[in-house]
């Protein structure tokens, strides 16, 4: 009784959540005007008739505001009966029920629950992935996986994610894939088979054991097999991914994307193969060469490397060598090497690569060789990757190609 007018708005809405205790959840919303049940003390402020305070008429404005208030659900349906002082609450009377009429926001307005209609989900959709759409003509899968390193563990951390549209020799296909580090290639890490898919989903997690200084000499490569209902292993396709050139932190973790190779499931020729791309740009007069990798060589426990030789009317005109790999039979290089050439030079100008194998001392032994260019110099295969050079320029054109070792 003695307390400020300005508290009976807190005193109707302690009376009204007692009336419902258990209440908890769809709450409604109203408005309650603060009670005045007792004058305002008078205020006496110099001579009758003189306005009152300011401080009086911000009290008198505050008490008529309105109070926006929250009702429980239980108190929906009940009447409103008069308490002392002239304070309301509501009475139990029919129960109040929810409508099921349509979807309802979950914002109510003062005057109640209202549809705002329903949501799209056109709206909400994500992006697709282009690397999930966009395969090549002639593409026999496309593999995910992501590579980290731990340089205080010298761990390399490889997680293979998953393949899609895979083309196996049969309708049905249980494919796993196995991870080599190379040059190490007696050593490797297998996947789990996933049953009757074309689109396996792995999200499998591997781990080699490398220095930092052997790191960037190595290369990630991926087998994805078959296997058939006798249990014979079917190789489908693969990924070379070499890391040298290759940013590996343990916070940089970006997930890549490779698509399946098959050129190199042919048997290695009698004294190797060696892959590389050609391009010609005509309006820089540039021709560039980026050698690959090479397969199937017979050499021994020394390093081997490719030296690139521009030739013209048999007359040498430039040449350049990748780096040396150390002992693989299945180096990769992924390095790249431009000269200059007139457009009128193509007729007569023709490129060497040879695979070079380091002894003792600064000797070298050649382990193979081939040369591409125009009909004046080559036939086969080789004449037809110079064709198809210049008939796409700007264009890299990769193909493999078998060592001869006398030429």
């Amino acid at each position: 009784e003695g307390l400020p007018h300005s508290t009976g708005t807190y005193r109707v809405a302690a009376v009204a959540a007692a009336a419902a205790p258990g209440a908890r959840a769809g709450w409604g919303c109203g408005l309650l005007r603060a009670p005045l049940h007792a004058p305002l003390p008078q205020m006496r402020h110099g001579e009758p008739g003189t306005p009152p305070p300011p401080l009086a008429l911000h009290r008198a404005q505050t008490l008529s505001r309105s109070v926006p208030f929250i009702i429980p659900p239980t108190l929906h349906g009940r009447d409103w009966i008069k308490l002392m002082n002239e304070e309301q609450v509501q009475q139990d009377s029919e129960p109040y029920v929810i409508p099921q009429s349509g979807p309802r926001s979950s914002f109510h307005s003062l005057a109640g629950a209202y549809v705002v209609g329903t949501i799209n989900p056109e709206l909400y959709k994500f992006p697709e992935d282009p690397s999930e759409t966009d395969f090549p003509e002639g593409s026999i899968g496309r593999l995910w996986f992501s590579v980290e390193y731990e340089q205080e563990s010298e761990r390399l951390l490889v997680s293979l994610i998953k393949v899609r549209k895979l083309q196996p020799p049969a309708d049905s296909c249980s494919p796993f894939v196995k991870i080599y580090l190379l040059p190490d290639e007696r050593r490797y890490l297998q996947s789990k088979t996933k049953r009757k898919t074309l689109n396996p989903q792995f999200d499998e997690s591997f781990v080699f054991q490398v220095s930092s200084k052997m790191l960037f000499q190595s290369t990630l490569k991926f087998l994805v097999y078959h296997v058939d209902k006798q249990k014979k292993h079917h190789l489908l396709g693969q990924v070379i991914f070499p890391l040298k050139n290759e940013t590996l932190t343990d916070d940089n973790k970006t997930v890549i994307w490779r698509d399946l190779e098959k050129d190199s499931l042919e048997a290695p020729s009698e004294h190797g193969d060696i892959q590389f791309s050609l391009s010609y740009n005509d309006y820089l007069g540039r021709l560039t060469v980026v050698v690959l990798r090479a397969k199937g060589l017979k050499l021994q426990d020394e390093s081997v490397y490719v030296k690139v030789s521009l030739m013209n009317h048999n007359k040498f005109i430039k040449s350049k060598k990748t780096t040396a790999v150390l002992g693989s039979l299945n180096p990769v290089y992924n390095e790249t090497f431009s000269f200059k050439a007139d457009q009128t030079e193509l007729d007569t100008a023709s490129l060497s690569l040879s695979v070079l194998q380091n002894i003792k001392g600064d000797k070298t032994q050649l382990l193979g060789r081939v040369v591409v260019g125009p009909f004046m110099y080559t036939r086969g295969k080789e004449l037809e990757h110079w064709n198809e050079m210049i008939s796409k320029p700007k264009e890299l054109v990769k193909r493999w190609h078998a060592l001869c070792h006398s030429m």
